[in-house]
């Protein structure tokens, strides 16, 4: 006998096949749907009434099907919801709303001095995120919910920070916090997973089930994707792959360890390589820009000036390129992914970067693990960690329940 709980599991995982399609291959009618899906009439026009009746699903254009019949063909109704993205960095809070299919409606950033209190600190992300619902109404539109990236180790079961080296947060209730005080599904999740989830659906890397994010800034992170879903582990805290330890003898690290990669590929360390190449005598014309004071040079300037050509910056920019290529490299030779997206400060200096990671990964990669390997640069630059935290929201709806990304409880809202 089939029970109640078994027909609902089966409704949602229909529900969410039908849902997907639809992001994928809109507009299409309701016979093409059931064709695509393989599921019967009867139980695609079940589906599609509920979604249209929560306006998850809208009718566009009137076409004739093979025989000649009249029908309304269906896509993804943008003003079906809008889900609240928070990027929650060392130095920074960045947020977004968007729609249903993940238009951005409203962004904001907002930065701050790391050392303050942390009471002062959720008091800004708690304003800024009700300035940010407030968009979302004013536009007429539901909540579906709010999702937090953050740069750290996360209990996805409780939704809870427990390590945050480089903010020096431990056990903080992320999602218990923001529940509490907007009532609303809330989803957590380590801030390089959610942007390689917002790269999956709506980036460089849409329909891929096999690839690799890096998301550099402070640290340095990264979202695997293996068969379609985020590789996790045993405890949920897999691909930190910032903290391989590339030279034990190296910088220590703010996970308390020495010489992990992230101390040698980020914008740390591209400042720190750059320092080292003037004192070595090589001339430069960022020095002079930043007033002789080499604690005013940042990654930007530095960026900026080997993309002009500047021989001190190129130097650092490809020295670092070369580090971030030999890490690359031995990710590739395990995972043997399609693509690898670098995202945060990293997509900055694309430009220059890539040509010599996909140098020293010809020279270093097994050749078969990386046949017809792509290095891409993330199609959302900064904001791809906040557009991810909108995806963790937007992942809920659109997964099929039992393979679901992120920390849900498996709500659905059709």
């Amino acid at each position: 006998m089939v029970t109640t709980a078994d027909q609902n599991l089966v409704r949602k995982f229909n529900t969410a096949v039908v849902l997907n399609i639809l992001r994928h291959h809109a507009p299409l009618s309701r016979a093409e749907l059931a064709s695509n899906s393989g599921l019967n009439r009867s139980t695609i026009s079940a589906i599609i009434n509920v979604l249209l009746e929560d306006k998850l699903v809208q009718e566009t254009i009137l076409q004739s099907d093979r025989i000649g019949r009249p029908g309304m063909l269906l896509e993804l109704n943008p003003s079906g919801g809008f889900a609240v993205g928070i990027e929650i960095g060392v130095d920074f809070i960045s947020m977004v709303v968007t729609d249903f299919v993940a238009n951005v409606l409203w962004r904001q950033r907002v930065n701050f001095n790391p050392s303050e209190e942390q009471e002062t600190f959720f008091e800004r992300a708690y304003a800024m995120t009700e300035r940010a619902l407030g968009e979302g109404y004013s536009r007429g539109l539901r909540p579906l919910g709010i999702g937090l990236g953050v740069p750290g180790l996360i209990d996805l079961r409780l939704g809870e920070l427990k390590f945050a080296p480089n903010l020096g947060w431990e056990n903080i209730p992320l999602r218990q916090l923001w529940t509490d005080r907007f009532h609303l599904p809330v989803f957590v999740d380590n801030e390089a997973k959610a942007a390689a989830l917002g790269e999956y659906y709506f980036g460089a890397a849409r329909g891929l089930s096999n690839f690799i994010f890096l998301n550099a800034g402070v640290g340095l992170g990264s979202g695997i994707m293996i068969d379609g879903k985020l590789f996790r582990g045993s405890h949920g805290y897999a691909s930190e792959v910032g903290h391989m330890i590339m030279n034990p003898q190296g910088e220590l690290c703010g996970c308390g360890k020495r010489g992990c990669w992230e101390t040698q590929v980020g914008p740390r360390a591209v400042i720190r390589r750059f320092r080292e190449t003037l004192r070595q005598g090589v001339p430069s014309t960022v020095l002079h820009a930043a007033d002789n004071d080499l604690d005013n040079i940042t990654f930007e300037t530095v960026a900026n000036a080997a993309l002009q050509g500047d021989a001190a910056a190129l130097a650092a920019m490809q020295e670092v390129g070369g580090q971030l290529g030999f890490g690359i490299a031995n990710l590739i030779n395990i995972f043997n992914p399609q693509m690898v997206v670098l995202g945060g400060e990293l997509n900055y200096a694309s430009k220059i970067l890539l040509p010599v990671v996909e140098q020293v990964i010809t020279n270093n990669a097994m050749r078969l693990e990386s046949q017809d390997l792509k290095i891409v640069a993330s199609m959302h630059g900064r904001d791809a960690c906040v557009m991810g935290a909108a995806a963790l929201v937007l992942d809920d709806i659109l997964h099929e329940p039992g393979f679901t990304n992120n920390n849900s409880k498996g709500e659905y809202y059709v």
